[in-house]
């Protein structure tokens, strides 16, 4: 499922935004440079633009996620929209009411865009089959299947400090098999001319198909990191150990965690990105998080931009619009 037809209108715009798969690279292109465009509100002393006024923005979490939640409400609040933050484990889907009807309740009450994080893959294409046509849709995390502005927020970030996609060299490791994160951002990479993509992880955190996606698997960190220019390590989540996937979190860390010893084997001046939250002393030692090389923080800014920019595109303000620069 590609989501490629439900995501664009006839005349090839974005209407809902439920993967980076399928999209084309003037599409991926058009929402980071748009997000270029908000990267300076932030700073200002007045951090709105008007782009996005008179509109209601309905965050539907059925799944927690502070770190999403929050910056999903602050780029809908820094656009001028109205923010709902729907708790669902408090809201009528838990009393058993069909998610259909809090859908049609919802924009009963007049929500022009539903932003969804649901455990399911899947759950966000269902959910933009279901809506009105001038309701939209953006898939903040579906299950195991994506998570597309945490992988166009890792294109922006990539992009500020090695612009030139093509020649670069990326690994990804941790947890592949269970990460949507790592397979939106393949197909972004891919997209945007990456030649040189690497997952790394243990045999048993490595899906069967993964070379189909155009990867190189290593099962070796060492191996794995040398010469590139980017490093994505995986929040490893605590339950692959205990159901036996991992022996240890020790072991893990010992095998695939990130030290400064096995980033000196990347090339020189090669960055750090993790998705967040960090497990320290699991996936990667406190000294590189929190290192020189590390842009993990920068991750957390952009990701207020870059879904600004997908908000703002899915609304139909098109970046030519104004209203940007103060």
């Amino acid at each position: 499922m590609t989501g490629h037809s439900i995501q664009l209108d006839q005349h090839g715009r974005l209407i809902h935004f439920l993967t980076t798969e399928g999209l084309s690279r003037q599409i991926l292109t058009s929402i980071l440079d748009y997000a270029e465009s908000f990267a300076g509100v932030s700073g200002r002393a007045i951090k709105k633009v008007p782009l996005l006024r008179g509109k209601t923005v309905a965050n539907l979490f059925f799944e927690s996620s502070t770190r999403t939640r929050t910056t999903f409400e602050l780029a809908a609040k820094r656009l001028s929209a109205d923010v709902l933050n729907i708790n669902i484990a408090m809201s009528a889907t838990s009393k058993g009411e069909a998610l259909q009807d809090t859908l049609h309740t919802l924009e009963a009450m007049h929500c022009d865009l539903f932003v969804v994080r649901h455990g399911n893959s899947g759950a966000a294409h269902f959910i933009a089959g279901q809506v009105a046509d001038n309701v939209r849709v953006i898939n903040a995390g579906d299950g195991r299947h994506a998570h597309p502005t945490q992988a166009m927020l890792d294109m922006f970030t990539i992009r500020r400090h090695k612009p030139d996609f093509e020649s670069l060299r990326i690994a990804i490791v941790g947890d592949i098999a269970h990460s949507r994160v790592a397979r939106s951002n393949i197909h972004a990479l891919n997209t945007l001319g990456v030649s040189d993509i690497r997952v790394i992880a243990p045999k048993t955190l490595i899906p069967e198909d993964v070379e189909s996606l155009g990867v190189q698997v290593f099962h070796d960190l060492n191996e794995g990191l040398r010469d590139v220019d980017v490093i994505t390590m995986l929040r490893l989540q605590r339950e692959r150990i205990s159901n036996a996937v991992l022996p240890s979190e020790e072991e893990y860390f010992q095998c695939f965690g990130l030290t400064e010893a096995r980033l000196s084997v990347a090339s020189p001046d090669a960055i750090v990105m993790h998705p967040g939250p960090i497990n320290r002393g699991i996936e990667i030692d406190s000294q590189v998080a929190d290192g020189e090389r590390s842009v993990i923080l920068q991750q957390v800014s952009h990701g207020i931009a870059i879904r600004m920019a997908v908000m703002a595109m899915v609304m139909g303000v098109a970046p030519g619009d104004g209203m940007v620069g103060e």
